[in-house]
């Protein structure tokens, strides 16, 4: 990552390396016109495409992306701080350049003592990566936050989401700015087990309930891999005014392998 430029760390594998063969395969995936809601966040899956990229492309499409994206999204690798923030550079990826807001960014860093600066963790990690081609192939023009969430208590995730908002208050931007928390849901279990599951994971975002997220989670054993970035994202969102959620689209892998045995859920959201 030297020189601020983070290179793609998965593609050729999560997503194709080809410029045309990716907005092909995107392209794919479109159902109906997109759609230009204003939302103040919404909810990604990362797999690769193959398996999320429908839920991901119908999420992104229904809504307006606007000049800046924060997106948040779980440290898989462990490498790294464990609240991590890029507050400078650019990430490559097949369709082009995208940018870090800089300003936003640092006063970020600055309003959060938790966020630390830090380029390792998200050096190989696919889960923000995977969100950017989608977002390029309805808007070629935007700046991004990257943030890499490792763990953490409820409370401290929850102060972190308002923080963040804070800061983006501050600098008078939040009618520019969507935040897109990165997550997967339950991981390899049998179709009907994940669908329970998530469904109750799913409610509870909708309802903008961190803590009934976490309670369900805890009681229930749902492996979502990025629940710590998405109870950021809804503390954010609903110091930004956000009342309301809804589902965009729910799918398994299962729709793809046709192995029902062992599955992993994917869901898009936009909470507004």
């Amino acid at each position: 990552m030297a020189g601020g430029i983070r290179k793609p760390a998965v593609a050729g594998q999560f997503y194709p390396s080809s410029e045309q063969e990716l907005k092909r395969l995107i392209a794919s995936f479109i159902v109906k016109e997109p759609a230009n809601k204003d939302v103040i966040a919404c909810v990604l899956p990362h797999a690769g495409y193959v398996y999320s990229g429908r839920v991901a492309v119908e999420t992104v499409s229904s809504m307006k992306i606007k000049d800046t994206v924060i997106l948040i999204g779980p440290n898989h690798s462990g490498y790294g701080e464990e609240f991590s923030i890029m507050t400078e550079g650019v990430w490559q990826t097949p369709m082009g350049d995208v940018r870090i807001n800089s300003d936003l960014a640092k006063q970020m860093a600055s309003h959060s003592p938790s966020l630390k600066e830090d380029t390792l963790a998200h050096r190989y990690e696919h889960s923000l990566e995977v969100e950017l081609p989608i977002l390029q192939y309805f808007k070629m023009s935007f700046e991004i936050v990257p943030i890499a969430v490792f763990s953490g208590e409820l409370a401290l995730l929850k102060r972190i989401g308002k923080e963040i908002a804070q800061a983006i208050i501050s600098c008078g931007a939040k009618d520019s700015v969507v935040i897109a928390a990165s997550t997967d849901m339950t991981h390899y279990e049998p179709l009907e087990h994940a669908e329970k599951k998530d469904r109750l994971a799913i409610e509870a975002i909708l309802a903008l309930n961190e803590d009934a997220l976490f309670e369900n989670i805890a009681a229930q054993g749902i492996s979502m891999c990025g629940y710590a970035a998405v109870a950021v994202m809804l503390s954010a969102a609903k110091t930004l005014g956000a009342s309301s959620g809804s589902l965009v689209k729910y799918q398994t892998s299962a729709e793809v392998s046709k192995d029902t045995s062992s599955v992993v859920g994917y869901a898009g959201m936009i909470i507004y």
